[in-house]
C-alpha cells in the first residue's frame, strides 16, 4: 500500500535532477515531471536547502516526515 507523501512518491517526481541541487531546483524538476501540489509542499517542508544526492533528499524527507 502506497503511503501518500512517501519518499518513493517524492523520488518519482525528482527523476532527472542534476545534483548538487537546491530546493528550488527540486521544485522546478518536480513541477516539470507533473508533481501535484502535495509533492511541491513536501519539498518546501524539507529543512535543508541544498542537496548533494538523492540520498540527501531522502534523509531530509525522513527528518521532516
Amino acid at each position: 500500500m502506497a503511503i501518500k507523501g512517501s519518499a518513493a512518491e517524492l523520488e518519482k517526481y525528482l527523476k532527472g535532477v542534476d545534483y548538487p541541487a537546491s530546493k528550488s531546483d527540486l521544485i522546478s524538476k518536480a513541477r516539470s515531471n507533473g508533481a501535484p501540489s502535495e509533492v511541491i509542499d513536501m519539498i518546501n517542508s524539507l529543512m535543508e536547502d541544498h542537496f548533494n544526492s538523492p540520498v540527501d533528499v531522502a534523509k531530509a524527507f525522513g527528518e521532516t516526515h
